[in-house]
């Protein structure tokens, strides 16, 4: 009996080490695949947006295939106006680069130029080493030019977004036949997909706002580039905690290379003053209690799927992240996982639905021994 307990200990600890093993491949073997994992990832959101207008449609009496291809054909609508509209910024943009990089490098110089004469002495060549105008810039171009390749680049994500939606009647049934019962509970499976089309449908709606309020501002201040900063502001909207601040950066500076810095200083508070009235005002009460996320896991979340898949990463961090928590909290091993993964609300239900069901198992063991003795 004696060799029995450290061969259990052992035993459970083989077993963590096989999980967290297997969890590194498996996270290693989709960052390497991801330029094929990322199309389908970005279907399989597409369709859970676009689930409720087919069921609707299908109950309106629309067969399958003609509401499936109404809602491909109004995607394609909608992508192909974004793409025209991004595309047409974007070769202007880059066109207009050199001389960009050049303003802003003059810029930089009176500024140190400035501080000199308050007696801040700077090397010019220590400040250029770390902050490279032109290579910040660069940065810029390289990425838009890689957002406008995956707009116009969609034959994929569309090809299996109608795939995942020819399916999505049938899912179901498979579901129940994989666990081999007819009438199988899939609350499981309806929590996952409610839990996600809520929160991209309100998160698309608030970075609409977001978008529409920083053209319109961007527009007011005479900004260059209003369009394609406003659509910067909408895609970053859905990365947390660090998204709105990365998407005012090009838009600040582009204030200050057309303006000076009274005008930087102006379009950097109006992107405060908008993401706070989205993100602290109107996204927690449309959200309710939020996406079931602490902070913390929201934040590493973003950097984990930024690490593994990208930029693509980052925009779907936390659908990601909430699919994985309703998963993990299905499962009773694996409950506490999801439970570290929520918010304190969550662990102090976790832990009130513990107490409650420990005093019912004390009053039901008083009850079978009062029985006893009678």
């Amino acid at each position: 009996m004696q060799q029995e307990k450290p061969r259990a200990v052992i035993g459970k600890r083989g077993t963590t080490l096989v999980n967290t093993a297997a969890f590194v491949v498996v996270m290693a073997g989709i960052s390497a695949a991801k330029s094929l994992i990322i199309p389908f990832l970005l279907a399989g959101f597409l369709a859970i947006i676009c689930a409720p207008p087919l069921f609707w449609l299908r109950k309106k009496g629309v067969p399958t295939v003609p509401a499936v291809l109404l809602l491909v054909l109004l995607i394609i609508g909608f992508e192909a106006g974004v793409a025209t509209l991004i595309g047409t910024s974007v070769a202007d943009f880059t066109h207009e680069l050199p001389a960009h990089q050049e303003r802003l490098k003059e810029v930089v110089a009176a500024s140190i130029d400035w501080l000199e004469g308050y007696g801040i002495q700077i090397s010019n060549r220590t400040l250029i080493d770390q902050f490279d105008p032109g290579k910040v810039m660069g940065l810029f171009a390289n990425t838009l030019n890689r957002l406008s390749g995956l707009l116009t680049n969609t034959f994929m994500i569309l090809l299996t977004f109608i795939f995942i939606l020819l399916e999505a009647a049938g899912f179901p049934r498979k579901l129940r036949a994989i666990i081999g019962k007819r009438d199988a509970s899939l609350d499981r499976y309806q929590e996952i997909m409610i839990g996600i089309n809520r929160y991209l449908e309100l998160k698309t709606m608030l970075s609409f706002a977001t978008g529409l309020l920083i053209y319109l501002f961007l527009l007011a201040m005479q900004i260059d580039y209003p369009i394609l900063w406003a659509l910067v502001a909408f895609l970053l909207n859905y990365v947390p905690t660090i998204g709105s601040i990365i998407a005012a950066v090009p838009a600040v500076l582009f204030a200050l290379i057309q303006f000076g810095a009274v005008q930087a200083a102006i379009t950097a508070g109006g992107y405060v003053l908008v993401n706070m009235m989205i993100g602290n005002v109107i996204e927690p009460r449309v959200l309710g209690t939020g996406v079931g996320l602490s902070t913390l896991v929201v934040f590493v979340s973003m950097t984990f799927w930024g690490w593994i898949l990208g930029p693509v990463g980052m925009l779907l961090s936390v659908p990601l992240t909430m699919t994985l928590k309703i998963a993990l909290s299905g499962n009773e091993s694996t409950r506490w996982i999801a439970i570290l993964l929520g918010t304190d609300r969550e662990a102090d239900n976790a832990l009130a639905a513990a107490e409650k069901g420990n005093a019912a198992f004390v009053a039901a063991e008083g009850s079978k021994r009062d029985g006893g003795r009678g």
